[in-house]
């Protein structure tokens, strides 16, 4: 554990060719509220809408806590060319004896269907591989998200099964259909 809590305490920069993915700071807090408060961002994911720009703040000075504690943490995905941070990428847990992880991301409703989070999630893909050592790199998303699930199988993700009601997300059991790739899996 103690490999993977030096990493997290020091999450590297990753850059992709129109992204950098780096850790999250208090100065972004503006951003993260521009997006975080569109109900069709949250609608997926297991937080709700930012009702206020605290609750942005709140959220950076957890990723900032886990940071410090060597924690699994998201890395905020931002423009290369002006630094706006669009959304988070990153590992929800990584399980030390069995070598895998799960990632999570969010993105911005003006940033889908661009590529961005396929480019994203390429690059936290072989950081999960190359640098924490994994085995395995897995994803979920609900059924009623299946553009989650295409961003997934475009890094050669494999589908591997549905599970019901696995989730409760904002009142409601979710079924989630659950993808991943191996380190010997060819990547795309």
């Amino acid at each position: 554990m103690q490999f993977f809590q030096g990493i997290f305490s020091h999450l590297p920069t990753l850059d992709t060719p129109r992204l950098v993915l780096r850790p999250m700071r208090m100065g972004d807090a503006k951003d993260l509220y521009a997006y975080a408060r569109d109900p069709a961002v949250s609608r997926h994911v297991l937080w709700d809408a930012h009702e206020d720009i605290g609750q942005s703040k709140r959220v950076l000075r957890a990723a900032i806590w886990q940071y410090r504690r060597g924690l699994p943490a998201s890395f905020a995905i931002t423009l290369r060319d002006s630094g706006r941070m669009i959304g988070t990428i990153g590992f929800m847990w990584v399980n030390t004896d069995h070598k895998s992880a799960e990632v999570g991301y969010s993105l911005s409703r003006l940033y889908w269907n661009q590529g961005y989070m396929t480019e994203a999630l390429r690059a936290v893909i072989a950081f999960g591989f190359d640098t924490l050592r994994l085995n395995r790199i897995e994803a979920q998303h609900q059924t009623d998200n299946p553009a989650s699930g295409r961003v997934m199988a475009h890094v050669g993700m494999q589908y591997e099964g549905l599970m019901r009601q696995r989730l409760a997300n904002k009142g409601r059991y979710v079924d989630v259909m659950v993808y991943a790739i191996l380190k010997d899996d060819p990547r795309l």
